[in-house]
């Protein structure tokens, strides 16, 4: 089975690399060639997969996807991306690799199931900024899409052309909305939801944070196992019969940023929730973090899974902040 991963080097797309390196069989049939796409190398390589290799380039590039579509794919994990306010400033950033990158990588795909009859399978990890700010009552599978920000746009656009390749049985996508995975690095910080990673440095360091959304601010969250567990769930997911959109918004984890600090005092000691001050930055509470509770029976129903509560979720967080 041949694989491609973009965003290699990301943190989601590390962990699912290390992930497929460790456990070759998990998508269902073994891997012959893992291909890892990136601009640049990651630095922490996937150790023990000799089938595994790095392709680095431009995603939007002819000459590259030259190089990486040379032999037929049978499964493209999406990841790369230009986070929320990175996207934002400069436009034509996240309009290339956000918008562009994704429907070049689209055609292509679609041209090798047209060409070979081999159809990719295409997971694509888009995300809850599709929603926009959204108010009190439960957000469930049918909650409408209103993005306000060029990255939630490029992502709802890219999940309505995946969503018609499919229909025209040219690729097999799914897409899956991710909420704010958990502990992202510090260099990875052009995400809106960076401070919920912060708050695990942090206090795994024993350092003071102050924190830029209310104690009683809500989020949805998971950690990198739950989400590595999902992208290969969705992988393998039989389609047929199932939504025409594509798209399944990820049972998230609902829990008050207060719910996590105690959490992370529980797990740590050491008065770490006393070195937590809140200071509420309006803009970033309004967009990132007044989340009402997510019904989500459907992906449920699916067997895509979320972390079971705050406590499982530092533990997970912290083990893999171990590794």
């Amino acid at each position: 089975m041949r694989v491609v991963v973009t965003g290699a080097a990301g943190f989601v797309g590390n962990g699912l690399a290390r992930h497929l390196v460790a456990d070759p069989d998990s998508l269902g049939r073994p891997l012959s060639k893992l291909i890892l796409a990136d601009l640049a190398k990651g630095p922490e390589e996937p150790v023990g997969g000799a089938f595994a290799e790095w392709r680095c380039g431009d995603i939007a590039s002819p000459v590259w996807l030259d190089a990486v579509f040379d032999k037929p794919v049978d499964c493209l994990f999406h990841l790369a991306s230009i986070p929320g306010s990175r996207a934002e400033r400069p436009p034509d950033l996240g309009w290339a690799v956000n918008l562009e990158g994704p429907l070049a990588l689209a055609r292509r795909l679609a041209r090798q199931g047209r060409e070979t009859g081999i159809v990719p399978r295409v997971v694509f990890a888009s995300t809850i900024a599709v929603y926009g700010p959204l108010g009190p009552d439960p957000v469930t599978e049918d909650q409408p899409p209103r993005p306000v920000i060029s990255y939630g746009a490029h992502k709802l656009i890219t999940e309505i052309l995946l969503a018609d390749l499919s229909r025209r049985g040219e690729i097999d996508a799914r897409s899956v909305r991710l909420p704010g995975i958990v502990a992202r690095p510090v260099s990875e910080s052009g995400h809106g939801t960076a401070f919920m990673s912060q708050l695990f440095h942090k206090a795994k360091a024993g350092e003071p944070y102050v924190c830029p959304v209310s104690r009683d601010a809500a989020a949805w969250w998971m950690s990198l196992e739950t989400c590595v567990a999902n992208l290969v769930h969705a992988a393998r997911l039989d389609t047929h019969g199932l939504s025409t959109t594509r798209t399944w918004q990820l049972p998230a984890l609902h829990a008050r940023v207060g719910d996590i600090v105690a959490a992370l005092d529980r797990q740590l000691g050491d008065q770490t929730g006393a070195r937590v001050r809140f200071a509420p930055d309006e803009e970033t509470e309004r967009l990132f973090c007044r989340f009402p509770p997510l019904e989500s029976p459907v992906a449920l129903e699916a067997g895509f899974v979320r972390d079971r509560d705050a406590n499982s979720l530092v533990e997970n967080t912290l083990a893999g902040m171990q590794r």
